[in-house]
């Protein structure tokens, strides 16, 4: 484990997709170059993003104009950027009705054109973050046109995200379609760079370990001389991680990445209330990492377990953007100082 001792700002990359990493990316964001905000801040902050994803507005655009899926990343650049900004609004608006353009975000079609016009989805990622003022780099996992593949525990098989997760069987094995994506040089030297490299939250099989999975990555993530955190989400899901406790999401990730070892694993503490409780049960989602007493034991004693109130308030159940990113800044203090984080108070 390695961290920047100079006081000079830390470089942070975050791996994943889907809500979970736009949420952490949002909190992330206010420390960017805020050199006066307290001891530690971020000299830059870099994501690297899931290409997958094959339903709703992206899968659409994936079928018709042979791109990358947008959405996850139109998300990150969304978070990135100045919240109160008329672009970053109509970025996040989608079109209503059955026509065509229904179901549609604007961001995607943004993207979608920027890539037509460019040539490169990659520059139009760039150029785009650019128009959105995003504090951070996006990068997508791989520019190769992969699908996720699943192999069920009844021995069947299910191809893409949208199916692996609308199926109720437990899932086997997990692999990219073609097998031997490649990387982005940016991303990779990205995480050569990093003083700090979080993976999570998110789903599990279709957000956080499709980037793992791409050539190099999960490699030169356990190479890297970082800090390696992981964040565990807050609730099983349908489809994917029926029954999981957290201690399961990590072994996971250990099974598909072997050469990653986290110094620190961020579990949230506070329950969720019980209208919520209710609601999620009904559709077969449950809390987890509560009575999880077994995480010590999955990387050995250099990993330390911290546990915070990291749930956002309102109906959903949700990290609170603050609260995540005060404790990520809180491990990479520990390991500055290396001593015991003070866990902020919410």
């Amino acid at each position: 484990m390695s961290v920047n001792e100079t006081g000079c700002g830390l470089k942070l990359v975050a791996i994943g997709g889907g809500t979970g990493l736009s949420t952490l990316l949002a909190g992330l964001k206010r420390r960017v170059g805020a050199s006066d905000a307290g001891s530690t801040w971020l000299e830059s902050l870099s994501a690297i993003v899931t290409v997958s994803d094959d339903g709703g507005s992206s899968g659409r655009l994936r079928d018709e104009l042979q791109i990358l899926p947008p959405g996850d990343i139109r998300n990150c650049m969304v978070a990135l950027s100045e919240d109160s900004t008329l672009l970053s609004r109509l970025f996040r608006y989608r079109f209503r009705g059955d026509g065509d353009l229904g179901g549609h975000s604007f961001g995607n079609l943004f993207l979608a054109a920027l890539t037509e016009v460019t040539g490169d989805f990659v520059e139009a990622v760039r150029l785009s973050s650019e128009v959105l003022a995003s504090k951070g780099r996006i990068y997508p996992a791989t520019i190769n046109d992969v699908r996720l593949i699943a192999e069920l525990e009844d021995g069947t098989e299910v191809r893409g995200e949208t199916q692996i997760t609308a199926s109720r069987t437990p899932i086997r094995r997990l692999r990219l379609e073609p097998l031997h994506c490649l990387p982005l040089p940016e991303a990779l030297a990205a995480i050569r760079a990093a003083d700090v490299i979080t993976v999570g939250p998110g789903s599990l099989y279709t957000s956080i370990l499709p980037p793992l999975l791409v050539a190099r990555v999960a490699e030169a993530i356990g190479h890297a001389q970082a800090i390696k955190i992981f964040i565990c989400n807050l609730m099983t899901q349908p489809g994917e991680t029926e029954g999981y406790t957290a201690r399961q999401h990590l072994v996971t990730v250990k099974n598909y990445a072997p050469e990653i070892a986290f110094d620190y694993v961020v579990v949230n503490n506070h329950p969720i209330s019980e209208e919520q409780a209710v609601r999620y049960t009904a559709d077969g989602a449950h809390q987890i990492g509560m009575t999880d007493h077994l995480l010590e034991k999955i990387f050995g004693d250099e990993t330390e377990i911290v546990r915070a109130d990291l749930l956002d308030e309102g109906e959903k159940v949700r990290h609170h953007p603050e609260k995540l990113a005060r404790v990520v800044v809180a491990c990479c203090e520990q390991a500055r100082a290396c001593q015991p984080p003070v866990m902020p108070q919410p």
